[in-house]
């Protein structure tokens, strides 16, 4: 979601000149959209039958992807100084990332043969929890700073952005408690590192308050590392993990919660917006 893509022409802010009230209203927005966004998806996550899980991991390949091609790197794109940029943050990311789940397996193991280095399923699905939270923690970080914007520019539009910002992010938000079940996490801590999570969306919006100018450099950035840590989770942990059941009717079933994740996402897309 663009929101509507605020912070590039953005007006020459300086913080003693805005009310107090203007604070209050991006901190109450901040923590009641990231806050609510996750109970909301909570609601249908945690109260799903544990053998639907399975089965709803391909729903959030699906939502996963489409949040990162239909939202956030086209998003990331209007506003960097070049696609080849953001491109190529997405490519380091995936490095990155690819790097950060060796060393969560050096952290089991330190010689050739142990269970970590078998790429057991539970060992695997543990990983893709762990950088799926990292990629959330990114991506509710610039919805902040989106949110500090808009209402640093008028707060009609920032209660409006802030109601768009929590119906884009309730989708994305049933996928992560997916996967974070299908990773071992037990619904309650799920929704805590979920809720944990959101609090970047508060941080995001105080810092903007502060210090938009020198930050919205940085937003497509943050944006292109959000994109490749949810690629990667979809297809280099989760994506292997569904061609083990190989019969028809289960592919048939994967293609279609997939398509369903996306067009979730697409749908969301159109309604706020976008």
């Amino acid at each position: 979601m663009c929101a509507p893509c605020l912070w590039y022409n953005p007006r020459p802010w300086i913080p003693e000149q805005i009310p107090m009230t203007v604070l209050l209203w991006i901190v109450a927005a901040s923590i009641v959209g990231g806050v609510l966004s996750v109970l909301c998806a909570a609601l249908f996550a945690l109260n799903a039958r544990m053998h639907w899980v399975n089965a709803l991991v391909s729903y959030a390949i699906g939502a996963l992807l489409g949040a990162v091609f239909l939202d956030i790197l086209p998003e990331a794109i209007e506003g960097a100084s070049s696609p080849a940029a953001v491109s190529g943050t997405v490519l380091l990311g995936i490095l990155l990332f690819f790097t950060l789940e060796k060393l969560l397996l050096w952290r089991h193991c330190h010689h050739d043969h142990c269970e970590a280095h078998e790429l057991h399923e539970h060992d695997t699905h543990g990983r893709s929890g762990t950088l799926i939270v990292i990629g959330d923690t990114f991506h509710n970080f610039v919805d902040g700073v989106i949110i500090a914007a808009a209402f640093l520019t008028d707060v009609n539009l920032g209660i409006v952005t802030s109601l768009a910002i929590i119906a884009h992010e309730i989708p994305q938000e049933v996928g992560d408690f997916m996967i974070l079940l299908h990773s071992g996490y037990s619904r309650t801590n799920a929704l805590l590192v979920n809720l944990a999570s959101s609090l970047a969306m508060l941080a995001g919006g105080v810092l903007s308050y502060f210090a938009l100018q020198s930050m919205q450099s940085y937003v497509p950035t943050l944006l292109a590392l959000a994109a490749a840590s949810m690629i990667y989770v979809a297809v280099a942990d989760l994506i292997p993990g569904l061609h083990k059941r190989t019969q028809l009717r289960d592919t048939l079933e994967q293609v279609g919660l997939i398509m369903a994740g996306v067009g979730t996402i697409f749908l969301t897309h159109l309604m706020v917006g976008a």
